[in-house]
Order: C-alpha cells, then sequence, then structure tokens
C-alpha cells in the first residue's frame, strides 16, 4: 500500500489571470509594466532576504544589507548621497511625508503650489489650508507651464514651501526645475517637486540645481507597487508622520518591505544605465504617433509640443465638425481594440466633473472632459502602436458621433 500524502496546492492561485499582451499597452504614465530584472532581484530578495531588516542577526543583516544597497542605488539616479532617501508605500506617502513632515508642526505659515498639481499633493496641501495655512497657487500659461515671473512676485512676501510637479502626468508638461530652483533658493524657500512621471525618463538632479525634496515611486518606472521615497535633503527638519519605530533614521516608522525596496532600488540601475538610450526610441516613436494623431480632423494636442514628457501624448479628441468626444467612451472602445490608454490621470479616474488641470491652462468647459492620455515605453510593438490613430478613427466612428466621410484618410 502507498503511503498517503496530501495532495499539493497549485503554487498558481486559479484567481490570478494570465498576464495581457502588453505591445498596445499605452498607459505607462499610470502604471509601466515590471521589468524581467526587477522581478528577479524581487524574487531573490523574497526567498533570502525575509527577516527584519532592523535586527541584528544574520537574518536581519542580510535584509539590511540588500535593503542599503536599494538605497545607494536610488540615491545614485538622482545624484546624492544615500542619506536622502526614505523609503514610503509610494509617490502619495512621498508627497504627505515632504508637504506634512515639514509643515505640519510648524506655526501656520505660507505654502505655494502650481495650479496643475496631482491630487496627492493638491490634497493634502488643500487640507492645511483648512488647518489656518495660507494657500496660495501659482499659475501656469496655456501650456501647463509655470509662469515664473508670477512665482518671483508671489516669493518676495516670503513662504515656508514651494511644490511645483515636474512633470505633468495628464498633459505631458515639462516644468523648468532648475530655474524654478533657482527662484526659490534666491529667496531661500525649500522646494519640492513629485517627480513620479520623471523618474526613468529625464535626468534629475538635486540641491543647488534642482529640488531639495523629491518624491518618486517605483511602477511608475518598472518597478514594483507599494514602494516609494522622499528624497530631501537631511539638513531638512522633516517630523515622521507615521509614528511607532524609528527606521528610516527616524522619519518613517514600520518595518521595510525589503523585496519591494530591492525592486525599487534594481528599476533606478536600470533606469540610470538604459533610460536615455531607451527614451530616445521612445521619443521618437512618440513623435510619429503624434503626426499621423494630429493630421487626423477632431485632434487637438494639449501640452507644450517641445517641453514635455518623451512618452507622453496628451489630445482632446472631438468630431471633424468641432464637438467634444467623452474622453472615457473613447478609452473603453480603444480597450476593446486592443489597446490601453487614458482619459486624464487615472488617480482622478473616479471622480466626476472637468479636469482640474485643463481647467487651469483655460481648455473651455466643453472639452475639459474629451481629453486622451497616450503614454509609452519600451515594451511597446512600434507596429502596433503606429495602428492607434486609425483605430482611433474607427472608434469615434462607431462612437455614432463621427461619419465616415469626415475622418480623412491620412498616410
Amino acid at each position: 500500500m502507498q503511503p498517503h500524502t496530501d495532495p499539493q496546492p497549485d503554487p498558481t492561485p486559479a484567481s490570478v489571470p494570465a498576464s495581457p499582451d502588453v505591445t498596445g499597452y499605452c498607459d505607462g504614465s499610470a502604471s509601466a509594466p515590471l521589468h524581467a530584472a526587477v522581478a528577479t532581484a524581487m524574487d531573490v530578495a523574497q526567498r533570502q532576504c525575509w527577516g527584519n531588516p532592523s535586527s541584528i542577526h544574520t537574518h536581519g543583516s542580510m535584509a539590511a544589507e540588500a535593503m542599503e544597497r536599494a538605497r545607494l542605488q536610488v540615491a545614485a539616479l538622482v545624484g546624492v548621497s544615500p542619506d536622502w532617501v526614505t523609503f514610503t508605500s509610494g509617490g502619495t506617502e512621498a508627497n504627505h511625508l515632504a508637504l506634512e513632515g515639514l509643515l505640519a508642526d510648524r506655526p501656520a505659515g505660507r505654502l505655494l503650489i502650481s495650479a496643475v498639481e496631482h491630487p496627492a499633493m493638491a490634497l493634502p496641501a488643500r487640507r492645511l489650508g483648512q488647518a489656518g495655512w495660507k494657500l496660495e497657487t501659482i499659475p501656469v500659461d496655456g501650456e501647463g507651464l509655470l509662469d515664473l515671473q508670477a512665482l518671483e512676485v508671489q516669493l518676495r512676501q516670503g513662504a515656508d514651501l514651494v511644490s511645483v510637479i515636474g512633470g505633468q502626468s495628464e498633459v505631458g508638461t515639462l516644468q523648468p526645475l532648475a530655474a524654478i530652483s533657482d527662484i526659490c533658493h534666491h529667496h531661500a524657500v525649500p522646494f519640492h517637486s513629485d517627480a513620479v512621471q520623471l523618474a526613468g525618463k529625464v535626468p534629475l538632479a538635486m540641491g543647488r540645481q534642482g529640488p531639495d525634496l523629491l518624491s518618486l515611486s517605483a511602477h511608475k518606472f518598472m518597478g514594483p507597487k507599494g514602494v516609494g521615497a522622499l528624497v530631501a535633503d537631511p539638513a531638512l527638519p522633516l517630523s515622521p508622520r507615521l509614528l511607532g519605530g524609528s527606521q528610516e533614521a527616524g522619519r518613517r516608522a514600520g518595518t521595510q518591505p525589503v523585496p519591494l525596496i530591492v525592486g525599487m532600488g534594481v528599476a533606478c540601475a536600470v533606469s540610470l544605465d538604459t533610460a536615455s538610450e531607451a527614451m530616445e526610441r521612445v521619443g521618437q516613436l512618440r513623435d510619429r504617433l503624434l503626426e499621423d494623431c494630429l493630421k487626423r480632423p477632431g485632434m487637438t494636442l494639449t501640452g507644450p509640443r517641445l517641453q514635455r514628457l518623451p512618452h507622453h501624448i496628451s489630445l482632446l479628441v472631438g468630431t471633424p465638425q468641432g464637438e467634444p468626444l467623452d474622453g472615457r467612451a473613447l478609452v473603453r472602445g480603444l480597450n476593446r481594440e486592443g489597446f490601453s490608454v487614458s482619459s486624464g490621470s487615472a488617480c482622478a479616474a473616479g471622480q466626476s466633473g472637468d479636469s482640474p488641470v485643463l481647467t487651469a491652462m483655460g481648455i473651455p468647459s466643453p472639452w475639459r472632459r474629451s481629453g486622451l492620455r497616450i503614454s509609452l515605453g519600451p515594451w511597446v510593438s512600434e507596429t502596433r502602436v503606429l495602428q492607434l490613430p486609425s483605430t482611433l478613427d474607427r472608434v469615434r466612428r462607431e462612437s455614432g458621433l463621427v461619419r465616415a466621410t469626415d475622418l480623412r484618410a491620412s498616410s
């Protein structure tokens, strides 16, 4: 008689679906696919570095060493020493730590943010305003670029912090961080930037040449979800928002998720090694795709043509007769055709009403819900992506609002 053995469970849960094809995935600004090297490093860390990094025995030391290697990799991406890096659960927490960690325990003062901030910065800033802080927005022009002259004028009255999003996720605008930094430092005001859209896309600098505080999120540049970092000058008096331990040099309590941190470190290393070449290829593909889109009636670019994220296209989409179409309906139609795009920021997808970013840029009200964002990455298929404009024409036609004869074929 054979000995009785319990059946072994399938290591792959039945509820986990097969990974979909990413060659038509054009929503990298919402989240990027996990890089293969990141997945491998995280698997090793999960199996070998499971100890608590605060423990002083061998298992804890292995975890701590892996985490500190990752800290070095994050610091290298932005050109600072590792003591600038505080690991967080993502970009949202990093923004909160920058804003509230620097300001919440002070007497109410003055805070300046751009008019096109992500909700992860705009909403906690508004909460400080409700607590007595004087909150002012720095205006932008019709392309979403910060009004530097207005910032200069506003800073003559003093401020405790300036926060400007580095790369606007919805319309792709790249802000002149070096110029903003010069103005802020001239007035001796700390400067923070939400840079989650910048990492892995453009070079980053801090200190004299850039922000004093920078928020990063790993999943925006082919790292894992659930981990990010606030990179901040150690001289700044940041108070922790999470209490209960002395982790992260006392700036953020809680046992660190070492495998996620290892994944973020590898994503930073990959970006530092390959981002320039990869983004050059992606930028060339983006330009070809944009040129084709703009040939077609009813599509208008939002944000600047040149001073924008290299992987990013943002459009207002309407009928050839000038009637705006619903952006979310277009997203659903393109999804049925195998393309993943978005309408506005993914983090604001559940909100109703006009886009605050398009409102700040002066876009007329009927068009503020017609935005379409296409954001590429090194994972896409060139052949597949170049089919997107004609597919979008078909989706517009099938919406019932556009006649086939209205859509001019492009070469």
